[in-house]
């Protein structure tokens, strides 16, 4: 039977951006807020924005196959509600056909109305995007209620052996801040605004003529909002030709809670069971703190909003430990356990490669020769 309005809530993601992704929706009743229909699918290697796109066409096919005349369409993608208000631009060409296709079903209702959501009031289509994560990793039966053939996605990378022209990638150049008290302790350092030691500004110095040799010209230089990553970018910054340093909140380091400022010692000491929660898992946060996945799920928004204003261009990112290995994590699709092997120096340098078609490079990992 035909319902008159109806809420669509959608998710996607990858398990790397791009890696082994899937999308969620959910069709409810507005006033019960009963389900009426779910979909999930796993669509093989995409990027997090074509998932997140994906689920959210699923959902809107679902509300017209209910008859629904009204839609309110809710995400946690701030990215995807904004494009299909039209208050952004689709610079990225993976994501034009998708939207296209989201923007012609959008014209079958009298009405679509898109809000944008904390993810903790989506965990239902968050949950079946994350089942569908794993179906595509190979770590759980695929589950498509759509029955659609995903072969076909604009985002996705096949593997290749093939050399890729560099000049259309856009590169990110990873710097880790400079060297501060909390780093030489051994600390738990993240949101507190720690600045830089005498050693910790000379990296930066040097980091600066690191960056500004493989690098001619930067588009931007763009920074976690804390002193001991926008000093370190300022010295950069005019080493390249003085472009504006802008700060982004994504980049900030994670949030160590009760933690912060603690030796790893005494965290052991005071927190043996929730450390050890914390070490097996990247769900777990630190009491009162955030957990390693809500920020890979920031700084991935951060690396995708640069892939698509910068094609083709350089861009300096300086931030933290914990994002820095996060990014390095995914733009290899390595497991978690990569978190826990790879080590990062202050003033430590890596380069990545993104192409426009979701594909990733990466070039170097935790230079130092500079130091």
């Amino acid at each position: 039977m035909a319902v008159r309005a109806v809420v669509v809530e959608a998710d996607g993601g990858s398990r790397g951006n791009p890696g082994p992704a899937g999308y969620g929706a959910v069709v409810r009743d507005p006033d019960t807020g009963e389900v009426l229909a779910e979909r999930s699918e796993a669509i093989g290697t995409a990027t997090n924005n074509v998932a997140e796109y994906r689920g959210l066409i699923a959902g809107l096919e679902a509300a017209a196959e209910l008859g629904a005349a009204e839609v309110e369409a809710r995400m946690d993608s701030k990215l995807v509600v904004e494009q299909m208000c039209g208050r952004w631009q689709i610079k990225h060409p993976g994501l034009r056909p998708l939207a296209a296709q989201a923007a012609g079903l959008v014209g079958r209702f009298a009405s679509v109305r898109f809000s944008w959501i904390p993810r903790e009031r989506n965990r239902h289509a968050d949950a079946l995007a994350n089942a569908a994560m794993d179906a595509a990793a190979g770590r759980a039966p695929a589950r498509a209620a759509t029955g659609r053939a995903t072969g076909t996605d604009p985002a996705t990378t096949p593997a290749s052996w093939e050399p890729r022209p560099t000049e259309t990638a856009t590169r990110l150049i990873l710097v880790r801040h400079g060297e501060t008290e909390r780093t030489v302790q051994k600390r738990y350092s993240g949101r507190g605004d720690v600045p830089l030691t005498d050693r910790g500004r000379a990296q930066a110095r040097a980091t600066a003529a690191r960056v500004a040799a493989l690098a001619p010209v930067v588009a931007a230089v763009v920074s976690s909002p804390l002193s001991r990553c926008t000093a370190t970018a300022e010295a950069i910054a005019t080493a390249v030709g003085n472009p504006p340093v802008r700060p982004d909140d994504d980049l900030i380091e994670c949030d160590f809670g009760v933690w912060e400022g603690r030796t790893f010692a005494e965290v052991r000491e005071g927190w043996p069971g929730e450390l050890d929660a914390w070490l097996a898992s990247t769900r777990v946060a630190p009491p009162e703190g955030e957990s390693f996945t809500a920020v890979a799920e920031r700084t991935g928004r951060a690396v995708e909003r640069l892939r698509g204003a910068y094609p083709g261009e350089t861009v300096v990112v300086v931030s933290h430990v914990s994002p820095i290995k996060l990014v390095l994590r995914d733009a290899l699709a390595a497991g978690d356990a990569f978190l826990h092997r790879l080590y990062l120096d202050t003033a430590g340098v890596s380069v990545i490669d993104l192409y426009p078609d979701g594909g990733v490079a990466v070039r170097s990992v935790n230079d130092t020769a500079h130091l």
